[in-house]
């Protein structure tokens, strides 16, 4: 029975330490020929102090363009060549440590300090990798470890405002997500969801069909004087409407109108259109016990008051006996 070789992707662990060796040649290699174009733009170009001669950037620019397209490299590889061979006298690059960690280590802005961090990987490994040295200039890495590393990767994926949207609606449908999510950045993200009027109406009112919900926002003074407000500015609006719209108006208008009149014609106008838009509404839903048992109560206190009302009309009556005038206190 032959022994199971472990191996690294296709080929043996073997294998793929002879292509480790291989190829740290080759980065070898490549991190010489890169200092080398960096060291010959340097001849050609020296880097000036900041504030010198206005027009130095574009006559270095001319500078490396040329010799980008007379060797056959892009203009920014030449220049960060240059920027890095800067970074990195002869004496302290060091030996089996690629272009990319000097170029990213050369981000240290002390220079004994830059020249002391190549010499010393991250503790327990080594060498240096591209993510710990992005680490140590404080980089977003490519391969995000902790959790901060994959919140700042998240972060930075979701620059756009399109998809900063879609991932944070796909994040909110997971319960256990919005689960962790504090009540005051709840608060905040409502807010931030309805500043739009339309939403802000759409959702208030499905909010406040739960009895619960009602209840506790009309604890608020505050929020009890605008429903009251908007409540009488509805019905000021709801008797307009129906002095314009009812085909009974213009013979309403014939008659000797007392405000009483008026505002009792437009009550039940208001309570008709409310119902009508209201109750399509519950298509579909049931509603629970509790919630049942409140409607059937205020129903009842609607009758009573149809009643009552028509008595009133028919005879001039307005008094009400004691069984109405508990029902209507709710007792």
């Amino acid at each position: 029975m032959s022994e199971v070789t472990e191996k690294v992707g296709s080929v043996s662990q073997s294998r793929y330490e002879q292509i480790v060796a291989e190829l740290r040649q080759v980065v070898e290699q490549q991190t010489r020929g890169s200092f080398t174009i960096g060291d010959r733009a340097l001849e050609i170009e020296p880097l000036r102090p900041r504030g010198g001669i206005p027009d130095a950037e574009w006559t270095i620019r001319q500078s490396l363009v040329r010799l980008a397209e007379d060797i056959g490299l892009s203009f920014n590889s030449v220049k960060n060549a240059r920027w890095v061979a800067s970074r990195w006298p002869k004496e302290h690059r060091q030996p089996g440590v690629s272009f990319t960690i000097h170029r990213i280590l050369g981000r240290i802005e002390d220079d004994a300090e830059r020249w002391a961090a190549i010499k010393t990987p991250p503790a327990g490994k080594k060498r240096w990798t591209a993510d710990d040295a992005k680490r140590r200039v404080g980089w977003t890495v490519d391969s995000p470890e902790t959790p901060q590393e994959k919140i700042t990767a998240i972060h930075h994926l979701a620059q756009e405002p399109e998809v900063a949207a879609t991932v944070t609606t796909d994040f909110l449908k997971r319960p256990q997500v919005a689960a962790k999510v504090s009540m005051e950045n709840k608060v905040r993200v409502v807010e931030e969801l309805t500043r739009d009027e339309a939403v802000a109406a759409t959702a208030a009112t499905s909010l406040l069909r739960r009895p619960d919900v009602a209840f506790k926002a009309m604890s608020d003074d505050t929020a009890r004087f605008h429903v009251n407000h908007a409540q009488a500015e509805r019905g000021r609006q709801a008797r307009e409407h129906f002095e314009e719209t009812n085909p009974v108006a213009p013979a309403v208008r014939n008659i000797d109108r007392s405000i009483e009149f008026l505002d009792l014609v437009t009550a039940c106008h208001s309570f008709v259109a409310a119902a009508g838009r209201t109750v399509p509404g519950l298509r579909d839903r049931q509603l629970s016990e509790d919630e049942q048992a409140i409607v059937h109560q205020n129903v009842a206190k609607v009758r009573a008051t149809l009643d009552w009302i028509e008595t009133a009309v028919d005879t001039g009556k307005v008094d009400m006996d004691d069984e109405l005038a508990k029902l209507l206190k709710g007792e």
